[in-house]
């Protein structure tokens, strides 16, 4: 269904829920019209964390905006895929207006915002309750014992994790065989301690290099608990809507053989167009390439081994070999997301021992924990690295994985996400069109 707020034509959005079933008439129309509108190239767009929807479209409408002046004899298309995600409204978005992008001044945190209240009640239905009373705990921040405890089974509720044996909600990146996943050690451990390592890692990521003798606030260190509890749902999600959902209505697109599907991810948009490769029938060779750009998963994901593990491998090792073309990997340096934050996190969910000793964000984590979008894909023999500025002048590998160095362009952005949400340039735009080969 065409949208004409949005800054391409023609455009079709494919809504999906949380199981990862779609909307089947929006599926159906774009299935249909698609080859009717004559596309041979059809570029799909996944959002990461959103607010809401209109900000999602937005997200979609500037990163399509460049492509057809960059591609003008090409026969293009665009979809824009929509699923139930969020982004903590205090995250500024570069060039967004602040009224779209920011929720909360940062020195008003930890209180949450009714936009981020609002968008934990789309994302979590039915746990209005348990929203208020974390909001409010964030908002008094009572005594900093049995009150973060408390605030620690509520994340737990609204998130809906329990301890009960094994945890296969929170699915993680890597997997060693026969061992299954373990609870997520950042809600069942020690709320306190949790809390405190992210309050010191948040003051590392806004104020980098300073030396810093106050200790942890620890409300601060939980509102990001809740925020990386959050995430990891959405984490969760992004693989089930993947594989569920977009792999299996691009298999349907396959009975179109001239169009030729090129997927877009955006954070944990990019954990879900991989998932989705897993998720196509059989024989399916329509994907012609895949562009992860500041990719909220596992760097190892796609490893066969890992560095430090034998028995272990990647979730989705092997899968971009279902691509007919290359998977490319855009990261940044700047991306402190990523960079600080998500392999704290990483490694919070599935380890007990504490952090605090070997904090060392650019080695001791960063290796075993770090994501796609801060260093390109790892442990994946074969895998080339570039520059984005050597990418656009040089031809591509026609097949496996690319590492893109975008800090060029991906670099703005305030603490604690830094520049995670700087990717509509349109020197990424032209890398999409690069890798799938697009004239």
């Amino acid at each position: 269904m065409t949208d004409p707020a949005v800054s391409v034509t023609p455009y079709w959005e494919l809504t999906f829920d949380a199981d990862g079933d779609a909307d089947g008439r929006e599926r159906d129309r774009w299935i249909k019209e698609v080859p009717r509108r004559g596309v041979r190239d059809l570029i799909v767009f996944t959002h990461g964390w959103n607010s809401d929807r209109s900000g999602a479209t937005r997200l979609c409408s500037r990163f399509f905006e460049p492509l057809p002046e960059l591609a003008p004899a090409a026969h293009l298309g665009y979809v824009g895929v929509m699923w139930p995600s969020m982004r903590f409204s205090d995250e500024p978005i570069p060039d967004f207006p602040r009224s779209v992008a920011v929720d909360v001044a940062p020195e008003a945190r930890p209180a949450l915002g009714k936009n981020t209240r609002h968008a934990l009640l789309e994302v979590f239905p039915g746990r209005a309750t348990v929203v208020e009373q974390i909001a409010r705990l964030l908002e008094q921040q009572p005594d900093e014992g049995a009150s973060l405890e408390e605030f620690g089974r509520l994340v737990r509720l609204l998130v809906e994790v329990r301890p009960q044996g094994p945890q296969t909600s929170f699915a993680a990146d890597t997997l060693a065989a026969g061992v299954p996943e373990s609870d997520p050690e950042m809600l069942f451990g020690d709320t306190a301690t949790a809390c405190g390592e992210f309050a010191q890692a948040l003051a590392e990521a806004e104020n980098p290099g300073a030396a810093t003798f106050a200790l942890p606030r620890l409300w601060d260190g939980a509102h990001e608990l809740l925020r990386q509890a959050t995430y990891y749902a959405m984490k969760r999600r992004a693989g089930t809507v993947g594989e569920r959902g977009l792999g299996r209505a691009i298999g349907r697109l396959a009975a179109a053989p001239d169009v030729r599907v090129h997927l877009v991810g955006h954070s944990f948009g990019g954990r879900l167009v991989s998932f989705a490769l897993r998720g196509l029938p059989p024989g399916v060779r329509t994907v012609k390439s895949v562009t992860l750009l500041q990719g909220a998963f596992s760097h190892y994901a796609f490893a066969a081994r890992l560095p430090h593990d034998a028995r272990a491998s990647g979730v989705l090792d092997g899968q971009h070999n279902r691509i007919d073309g290359p998977l490319v990997c855009c990261y940044s340096r700047f991306d402190s997301a990523l960079g600080t934050i998500y392999p704290l996190a990483s490694r919070m969910a599935g380890d007990s021992r504490s952090v605090a000793a070997d904090f060392d964000l650019g080695r001791a984590l960063g290796a075993k924990w770090g994501a796609m979008g801060h260093d390109g894909v790892q442990a994946v023999p074969g895998t080339r690295t570039f520059t984005l500025a050597e990418a656009l002048r040089t031809r591509l590998p026609a097949s496996g994985c690319v590492n893109v160095d975008a800090g060029a362009v991906v670099r703005r952005g305030g603490a604690p996400s830094g520049a995670h949400s700087d990717i509509c340039h349109r020197e990424l735009a032209q890398l999409v069109l690069a890798a799938g080969r697009v004239r």
